[in-house]
């Protein structure tokens, strides 16, 4: 850009979600929940903050969308249609960031009828058309088509800047083409339909072969493949040209009535902070912090003068380092807290690279002598059982790390200190449980560290989980953690080491930018835990659920490494058998069918389907096209052949795709066993996930599904054993809910089922028919997951009256569980999130935003998450006591898989007798509830003849 004037075009709307979503639940009195929320304001602060530090602006406008239709509802009645409403505590807050925003002196704008996207890209093009310079700052990708050689966009959280080089290197095409390459891919999130099955590298191709749009329709005809009919399907339907109008940003906007002075932009000068009210705002708002710097903050110290003062401060990070981005403010609960954040940006930085013995043995002596040590490793694989180790970072006290190269063997690689005989010295310090360590996902650097024959004890923080206590409905990555709470950006992986096909192994990146990297990693740990430990402290619910965690992540850590034996053979015929099954499907597909077709193709379908066959539409997609997803194959396969066998063909077709022809590939050669990895920081309510391989979702309501059970084996002289709770959720239901006759058929070890039926249908328990118990089991597991009338008359098929009187009857029967979902929702509804038996916290983003589906699905959600996450805490318990007991009796048993409810070991023969009854009692034993936990064990060759 020139050096003429500049405009800054803030894109209001888009940040003040972010700062929603991003920032803590921040009050103006800290605690009450019932004092105004100020997490969005504070975040548009910080944001203006740094924007007026970063660019000197001759004129300035603050540009937010209205409530209310624009043309491009008009145009298309979807658009954006399947956004939630705006939550009600960021209602309350956008009168507020208005004001405080020109209280900053910045110009508002907010137009009623017009987006705030038309208003900034009318405002960009009458400025740059007058040789001003233009900079909209904001995270959305659909600016960049304004983008010129005087228009640029720039992301003041993530840093990045999209100029016309910028855009094209992001996209894969100039600015010029913006318009033509989001007609074709849709967007999502604004609901724009685009092209099906057109992605961006399809999008990127087209407009390179053809020039424009316009080149593009010319030549539809001669497009081939699945995607060229879906071009010309939407050229022909009109979704093309529809959804070129949704994305294109009007720039003749008439804006005369708000910036009367157009195209002159004098209008638009920002004016100096306005002192006195603005300090009134802050301490109205609880921003006390802020309120005592107006008048002038003492300056922050830059790279020189730490370099003067004998520090070495960290590489320059893509955004100003002091100030961040509108989200970086930590949980200013307090003004000790907001204060802490300002100490944390100010603070010159001491990162050393070791290179020397003296320097090693300096930094040896540090950790010994700390109270607690971050401790961080750069590797070269994500897959903790193949990573080897390039480098150690290590911090023990705020702004001061150390970085270890090992393995760096860049070109300009300096001689480093040799890996072996690093680790031996430090294993020491390492396998001693008495030094305290913290990390980032720990369980990660355990493994790595197996790897080279290190067992790391004393692990006793994990930020990372720490944050998953706090706030399960947040981003738990250390650059998320940091910029929220420390007010802190960073380098990224991806600067250090590129994207793609073009990145570069982490030991090729020059070891001084590694260092800074890795030392900022080891150090924001550090700041991190010293804000979210205190608030663990100050609840002993949730300090109790984090204790668990970190216990949780060992027993992972000893799971996962003890790997489950997989035989191949068994799994090679397997794969044979549904290979042949999945062929016969196809040919009955075409003889029912009458014609050969694409059984994946969602036209074609559509077309035998509904034109030849003459099945009922069930539904069509936003889109105006008649579906055929699963939900359509399954109402039809009801009473048509042709859906069933396509359901069939598409189960079995999964099930070898991803079961049967791929777990044996992925054993680990060293081990020949699997070693699948548990991701203990992603669901919200507590459950685990796996993946590689996803043992949760291998089916077992399928033969062929429970046949690949079969390949998990015992080595030889073992077997393999499953303990598994019996009806955890309908117990925990019992206890959460206090019923007296649910708790009483559970003391007296009735059948749930059986004795539901009884109450529901009155009759004598042993006069309940099979037909009655099925209904009853239905009931019983539909509620718990707070299903309606309409969704258990869909499960039981019957009428959508019936099932309501069903459901009555049985509240009448059960009162307590009726009033525990009544009491749960409003509860729910008052705080914000539901708790378990334990007091792990599963928050409802959707419970207050309004009225809809998302308010009935968190409803819904409040109702079952104590059960998922209260029976998520006991299989935790048990994992931990049972790991526990087998160490301390020194066993030969081995825990191998958790998977829903359930453990499974490997144990020699000899340990079944002891397996059979000391599991169950400790499984039983882990929890002291209203009703008796109950957990059954099932021994055999195999995990499928456990069961």
């Amino acid at each position: 850009m020139s050096n003429s004037k500049t405009l800054v075009l803030i894109d209001g709307s888009s940040y003040l979600y972010r700062a929603y979503h991003a920032m803590p639940d921040l009050r103006a009195e800290p605690g009450n929940p019932e004092s105004p929320a100020t997490g969005a304001i504070r975040g548009m602060i910080n944001m203006l903050q740094a924007i007026r530090k970063e660019v000197a602006a001759d004129y300035a406008v603050c540009v937010f969308d209205t409530s209310g239709p624009t043309f491009r509802d008009t145009l298309y009645p979807e658009y954006k249609a399947h956004r939630s409403p705006m939550p009600d505590d960021l209602r309350s807050q956008i009168e507020p960031i208005h004001e405080v925003v020109r209280l900053l002196g910045w110009p508002v704008l907010a137009i009623q009828g017009v987006e705030a996207d038309d208003v900034i890209g009318t405002l960009a093009k009458t400025a740059a058309a007058q040789g001003v310079n233009v900079v909209i700052s904001s995270g959305d990708k659909d600016l960049s088509q304004l983008v010129d050689s005087h228009i640029m966009v720039m992301d003041t959280m993530s840093g990045k800047r999209r100029d016309v080089a910028g855009v094209t290197a992001e996209f894969g095409v100039p600015p010029t083409q913006m318009i033509d390459y989001q007609a074709l891919v849709g967007d999502a999130v604004d609901n724009v339909p685009g092209v099906s099955k057109v992605g961006p590298k399809t999008a990127v191709k087209w407009l390179a072969e053809h020039g424009s749009l316009d080149g593009l329709i010319a030549a539809a005809d001669g497009i081939k493949g699945v995607a060229g009919q879906n071009l010309r399907d939407a050229i022909a339907s009109g979704q093309l040209a529809l959804s070129r109008q949704l994305v294109t940003m009007k720039t003749d906007c008439d804006l005369s009535a708000e910036v009367p002075t157009l195209p002159v932009l004098d209008a638009l000068a920002p004016r100096e902070p306005d002192t006195a009210p603005l300090r009134d705002f802050y301490e109205r708002y609880g921003f006390k912090g802020l309120a005592r710097m107006l008048g002038g903050a003492a300056p922050e110290p830059d790279a020189l003068e730490a370099v003067k003062a004998g520090r070495k401060p960290a590489a320059k990070p893509r955004a100003d380092q002091s100030t961040g981005d509108m989200f970086a403010q930590e949980q200013a609960e307090s003004d000790d807290a907001t204060t802490e954040a300002e100490a944390v940006q100010q603070r010159p930085l001491d990162y050393d690279v070791v290179l020397t013995w003296e320097a090693f043995d300096q930094w040896l002596a540090k950790i010994n002598a700390a109270e607690l040590t971050a401790l961080d490793t750069e590797t070269t694989s994500l897959d903790e059982m193949r990573a080897e180790i390039v480098g150690i970072s290590l911090s023990v006290e705020p702004g001061a790390a150390a970085y270890i190269p090992l393995r760096h063997a860049g070109p300009d690689a300096p001689e480093q200190l040799p890996a072996d005989e690093v680790l031996q010295r430090l294993k020491p310090w390492l396998e001693d449980a008495a030094r305290p360590k913290l990390g980032q996902h720990v369980k990660y650097d355990r493994h790595v560290f197996a790897n080279a024959g290190i067992e790391v004890q004393g692990y006793v923080h994990d930020t990372m989980l720490q944050s998953y206590v706090l706030e399960v409905h947040r981003p738990h990555g250390l650059a998320s953690l940091a910029l929220r709470h420390t007010n802190r950006t960073g380098i990224s992986y991806e600067d250090l080491c590129g994207k793609g096909a073009h990145q570069i192994p982490f030991a090729q990146v020059p070891v001084d930018k590694a260092a800074a990297y890795a030392c900022e990693d080891a150090d924001q740990a550090l700041d991190v835990h010293r804000v979210l430990w205190p608030q663990l402290q100050a609840n002993d619910g949730l300090r109790g659920v984090y204790e668990l965690e970190i216990a949780t992540s060992e027993a992972l850590f000893r799971i996962e490494r003890n790997g489950v034996l997989i035989d191949a053979a068994t799994l090679a015929r397997q794969s044979n058998d549904l290979g042949q099954r999945i062929v016969q499907l196809e040919q009955e597909a075409y003889d029912i069918a009458g014609q050969p077709f694409n059984l994946a193709s969602p036209k074609q379908l559509g077309e035998i389907f509904f034109d030849k066959l003459g099945m009922p539409v069930v539904k069509k997609t936003a889109t105006g096209a008649r579906s055929t997803d699963e939900e359509v194959l399954e109402k039809l396969a009801e009473d048509y052949p042709l859906p069933a066998k396509l359901l069939e063909h598409r189960s079995l077709s999964k099930l070898k795709g991803t079961y049967t022809d791929k777990l044996a590939q992925l054993a680990l050669p060293r081990t020949g066993r699997v070693h699948t990895h548990y991701a203990q920081a992603v669901a919200v309510t507590g459950r685990l996930s796996s993946n590689d391989p996803n043992l949760q979702n291998i089916p077992i309501r399928t033969p062929e599904g429970r046949r690949v059970r079969e390949a998990f084996i015992a080595a030889p002289g073992h077997v393999i054993a499953s303990a598994d709770y019996s009806q955890i959720e309908l117990r925990i239901m019992a206890h959460l809910s206090g019923d007296e006759s649910l708790l009483r058929a559970f003391h007296e070890g009735r059948d749930v089922h059986r004795a539901t039926a009884s109450e529901v249908f009155n009759v004598e328990l042993e006069q309940v028919s099979s037909e009655q118990r099925r209904y009853a089991k239905v009931i019983n597991f539909g509620l718990i997951y707070g299903m309606s009338s309409f969704g258990l008359a869909k499960n039981l098929g019957i009428e959508t009256k019936a099932a309501a009187a069903y459901i009555d009857r049985y509240f009448q029967r059960y009162p307590g569980v009726k009033r525990y979902m009544d009491e749960t929702v409003e509860f729910a509804r008052d705080h914000g999130y539901v708790e378990t038996v334990f007091g792990r916290r599963l928050y409802l983003v959707d419970i207050n935003g309004g009225s809809g589906p998302r308010k009935k699905a968190a409803e819904r959600q409040a109702i079952n998450a104590p059960m998922q996450g209260t029976a998520a805490d006991l299989i935790k318990k048990a994992m931990v006591a049972v790991q526990a007991e087998l160490d301390a009796r020194q066993s030969e048993v081995r825990v191998i898989m958790q998977v829903h409810d359930e453990l499974v070991f490997e144990l020699p023969e000899g340990e079944s007798d002891w397996v059979r009854t000391e599991i169950p009692r400790l499984m039983a034993g882990v929890a002291d509830l209203k009703v008796p936990l109950l957990a059954e064990v099932g021994l055999g060759p195999n995990w499928d003849k456990a069961h």
